[in-house]
This record gives C-alpha cells, sequence and structure tokens, in this order.
C-alpha cells in the first residue's frame, strides 16, 4: 500500500520536537507542504531546514506562537492559511505531561492544562473544519496518552484535559463525517520524545539516557519503549487517503501497555 500526501497542507502543533517533528518529516516525504506550530523560534527554524532537505520542493513554515493564548492560536492559522491555502491535516500535538496528586493541583494548573491541551485544539477545529467541509475532505488527528482512557493516581491534570480531548474527538466525528471530515485520536504510551528527555535530564541523571530508556522499556509488554517515527508512521496513514473509513476512532500506541482497548 502507498500512502501519500501530494498537495496537502498540514497545519501541525507541538511541530518542532518528538513526535511533533517526526510527524512534520514523515507528512513532507509523503508529498504534503507543512505548517510546524511552537514557542521555540529556533528549534522550529531547525526542523524547516531539515523539512526542505527532505523535499526541496515543498512549501514549510514555522510558526512561532504560545497556542495555550487563543490570540496566538488565530494567529497561527492565518499565518498558516495565508502562506498555503486551507488546512487539509490538522494534528493537534501541543502538550506537556503534567501530572501531581490531585491536592496538589491548583486551579491555575487546571486552567493552564486545558488551554495549552484541549481549549487550543477546539479552537484549531473551529478554525479548520470550514474549510476542510467547503472541499469535502479534511483529517483531524488528536494527540492524546494512554491516561485518557485509564487515568491512574496522581495523573491530574493531563488525564482529565486527555479524556476531554477524547470526548471531543469522539463527537466531531459524528458530527463532520458527512462532510467528509474524519477525527481520530492516537493515544501515547511510553514513546521515546523530548519530554523523556527532560525527565532524564531532571531525575536520572546518574544513568545515560540510553539505560533510562532501557529501564522504562522493561515495563511495556512489548519489551521497550517506542520510537516517535513509529507514531508518525500511523499519523500518516490517518492523514492519508488510505483511512478514509476510520473516524471516531482513540487508538493506543503503546506496545500493550494500556490495561483498556
Amino acid at each position: 500500500m502507498e500512502i501519500n500526501l501530494n498537495g496537502r497542507r498540514a497545519l501541525i502543533t507541538g511541530g518542532s520536537r518528538g513526535l511533533g517533528r517526526a510527524m512534520a518529516e514523515s507528512f513532507a516525504r509523503a508529498g504534503a507542504d507543512v505548517a510546524i506550530v511552537a514557542r521555540d523560534a529556533e528549534a522550529l527554524s531547525e526542523t524547516c531546514v531539515t523539512l526542505e532537505e527532505i523535499r526541496p520542493s515543498g512549501k514549510f513554515l514555522g510558526i512561532s506562537a504560545d497556542v495555550s493564548d487563543p490570540k496566538e492560536t488565530v494567529r497561527a492559522h492565518t499565518e498558516a492559511t495565508s502562506f498555503f491555502g486551507p488546512v487539509d491535516v490538522l494534528v493537534n500535538n501541543a502538550g506537556t505531561s503534567n501530572a501531581k496528586p490531585f491536592l496538589e493541583v491548583t486551579t491555575q494548573d487546571w486552567l493552564d492544562d486545558f488551554n495549552l491541551k484541549f481549549f487550543s485544539a477546539a479552537q484549531l477545529c473551529r478554525l479548520c473544519i470550514p474549510d476542510m467541509q467547503s472541499q469535502g475532505w479534511g483529517r483531524i488527528i488528536n494527540t492524546l496518552n494512554s491516561a485518557a482512557k485509564a487515568p491512574t493516581a496522581a495523573s491530574c491534570p493531563t488525564s482529565v484535559a486527555r479524556a476531554a480531548g477524547m470526548a471531543m474527538t469522539k463527537a466531531l466525528a459524528s458530527e463532520f463525517a458527512s462532510d467528509g471530515v474524519l477525527v481520530n485520536a492516537l493515544n501515547t504510551g511510553l514513546l521515546v520524545s523530548h519530554q523523556w528527555v527532560t525527565r532524564w535530564e531532571n531525575n536520572h541523571s546518574d544513568q545515560t539516557f540510553e539505560e533510562f530508556v532501557e529501564g522504562m522499556g522493561r515495563r511495556i509488554p512489548i519489551g521497550r519503549m517506542g520510537e516517535a517515527q513509529e507514531f508518525a508512521n500511523l499519523a500518516l496513514f490517518l492523514a492519508s487517503d488510505a483511512a478514509s473509513y476510520l473516524t471516531g476512532a482513540s487508538i493506543n500506541i503503546d506496545g500493550g501497555l494500556t490495561p483498556v482497548v
């Protein structure tokens, strides 16, 4: 099966590192023009250089914006559509892992987490869907995590914000399927990404990163942590015509870690 995104235009939040960067690179190889959104201008620039090396004929744009701010989210969408036209593929990937015991979660923690992970995604969906409806084709991919389905102790506010994202995924899939707009979610488990590098630097400097990753992988039925490219492979499928009968799905990509399907 050949998967391509020739002629498609993708907007990816959190696109300068880790899973977002892997998706941007995969989409570029498949023929898509890509706009990536993140806060770090330097990382955005480096990623765009890589995308241009992958496909010199493509159109690639880095947008420095904080999507937890509604005005910044609108600006990011405006810059992307001004650059290459209506968005065909929206990937809501912005987010961090923010989990602590419930009684330690402040009101501001709740607001910050929902603004970044849920409200930014909802706003971008609202901005992109009308163009997708007009052309009768669209793909929305929401990056969530396994806690959305199987929250554990001390997993707030992330698990709750991600569960809201899962509910929105299903609601939008039901509402817009007849317009050709397909909406799915990918639930991450333990995947090697920039967040895990940060966690290793802050808490496990007594071992190499490779040793840290190997140790974390022992918790997983498949026996290892996943790679960003493995996540990107599935996102590429969902973004393509090959996934034409798949909407409203919430897919675990976690090596068998999550106890529920």
